[in-house]
């Protein structure tokens, strides 16, 4: 456990000085204190409150900016090592491969959480501090909204990590991590609709629909988080999917949780058997 701890806490490290973590950071606070202030302008009048409607918000962009955000991070976690000759030196230290693996993932999400946990956190604040009246709920739906961004965050990152594990260098892990995002986040939802278009609802039904969307990292997330209040819901048109769909909440975030294991387990399985 020492030494998990000690590579956590090197990533850890390396990317609070990392100018580019930093940018990251800012841009997640600029783009929430801006939607936050855009957004609650109409709340009123649709009948959900501010902070419901910066859920909306911060939900949609978590969907198309954590995931790359989180490749970015991880997807030269290992191959960059080996690349710059530091994984040896790494490994002579008393580390199992597994601790470096997890270590670095164990980093890497520990940054992604304090961005998302700062920039998000600003526009709750900003918020409050201009006197928008927020009832319990909303914080309920805030919070869970945080905490599934950033258990989103980590299933990319373990998808990053065994990306990393698997390939020789640094620009094919970087060209695989762009089509896994692309593939997440924009093909995947195309082509689905264009499945559910063509079959007219004689073959796709409600069960393998609601598999579909677990296949996908993304559509678990969207469903949780903009599903997850009736409000919500109206606000950002999921309310029909929700009704119609068998997925609870514990069930999103076991998918959600399933896709941080397998990838990472899926790393540390191959990185044991890589030649250095």
């Amino acid at each position: 456990m020492k030494g998990l701890l000690l590579v956590a806490g090197k990533e850890i490290r390396e990317g609070m000085r990392n100018r580019w973590v930093v940018a990251a950071t800012l841009l997640l606070a600029a783009l929430a204190l801006t939607l936050a202030f855009l957004g609650a302008a109409p709340a009123g009048r649709v009948g959900a409150g501010a902070l419901e409607v910066v859920v909306v918000s911060l939900s949609s962009l978590s969907i198309f900016l954590l995931p790359l955000i989180a490749l970015l991070i991880s997807h030269d976690a290992i191959v960059g090592e080996m690349e710059r000759g530091t994984m040896l030196l790494l490994l002579s230290y008393p580390l199992t491969r597994w601790q470096v693996v997890v270590g670095k993932f164990l980093g890497h999400v520990v940054i992604l959480g304090v961005a998302t946990l700062v920039g998000y956190g600003a526009a709750a604040v900003a918020l409050a501090v201009a006197g928008e009246a927020i009832a319990a709920d909303s914080w309920r739906a805030f919070a869970l909204m945080i905490g599934s961004t950033v258990l989103l965050g980590a299933a990319f990152v373990a998808l990053g990590t065994f990306v990393s594990a698997m390939v020789e260098a640094r620009g094919t892990a970087a060209g695989i991590a762009v089509g896994l995002w692309l593939l997440s986040v924009l093909i995947w939802d195309m082509a689905l609709l264009g499945m559910l278009v063509a079959d007219q609802g004689q073959t796709i039904g409600a069960a393998m629909l609601d598999a579909l969307l677990l296949l996908n990292p993304a559509d678990a997330y969207r469903l949780f988080n903009l599903a997850g209040l009736p409000n919500v819901g109206q606000l950002s048109g999921m309310g029909g999917i929700a009704e119609g769909s068998g997925l609870s909440a514990p069930v999103l975030l076991g998918a959600l949780g399933a896709w941080v294991l397998v990838p990472l387990a899926g790393a540390v399985a191959v990185f044991a058997r890589r030649e250095l």
